[in-house]
């Protein structure tokens, strides 16, 4: 479901510009909404969230998408957690759907989708397992790394219940907007792919906005 915010840049508290192929990991705090901003279009950011107060607790894909019936996330979506808590709802949406099931890139599944020659290039799990290192604070190591979302990403189900990764319904200055039921650890990939029509093979920055 399409819905825009009521939310403008100029009253956000927070604001930066995340390059394709970094990353970004932050509190944020139960209260706050949080924008992912696709600035250029057809980008991917491959998502994970953790419970602030007890990183065991996270994102769980399974519980959200029983408890909406649904394996595509939009607005009034509710992410839940392994304790079946919410800890997030997409509040305002302008691209229209969001990934549950692709997972994210790795140098190990860039090897089977694309070729032996792929193995080489950056991925979204190498993003993330920087973060853990350099982020040292929050407490996670690469066992924490689970289920995530990927913000933009289009993954068709096929008839047969296979997934397809299809060119990205996403465009420039797309947007998708949570709200934090609890103090969450968000850990972003913004998605360095270049293998993957899901950013047109030209992967792009994306901005990170926070308000109160």
């Amino acid at each position: 479901m399409m819905k825009e915010s009521t939310l403008t840049p100029e009253t956000a508290v927070y604001r930066r510009t995340v390059p394709a192929g970094d990353y970004w990991m932050e509190v944020v705090k139960a209260g706050q909404t949080l924008r992912i901003l696709d600035l250029e279009g057809n980008q991917a950011a491959d998502t994970l969230f953790y419970a602030a107060a007890d990183p065991a607790e996270r994102y769980s894909a399974i519980d959200t998408i029983r408890a909406q019936g649904n394996v595509y996330l939009t607005a009034g979506s509710v992410l839940m957690s392994t304790e079946t808590r919410p800890m997030l709802t997409i509040t305002a949406d302008t691209c229209g759907r969001h990934d549950t099931l692709g997972g994210a890139c790795a140098t190990e599944s860039n090897t089977v989708r694309y070729a032996l020659d792929t193995k080489c290039m950056h991925a979204c799990r190498d993003s993330w397992l920087r973060a853990v290192a350099e982020r040292d604070e929050f407490g996670l190591t690469k066992r924490d790394i689970t289920h995530n979302i990927n913000f933009f990403m289009n993954v068709p189900v096929t008839p047969d219940g296979g997934l397809t990764f299809a060119d990205g319904i996403s465009g420039s200055g797309k947007y998708v907007e949570m709200r934090a039921e609890m103090d969450v650890i968000v850990l972003i990939s913004n998605c360095p792919q270049l293998n993957n029509p899901c950013n047109a093979y030209n992967p792009t920055p994306i901005d990170v906005l926070v308000w109160d």
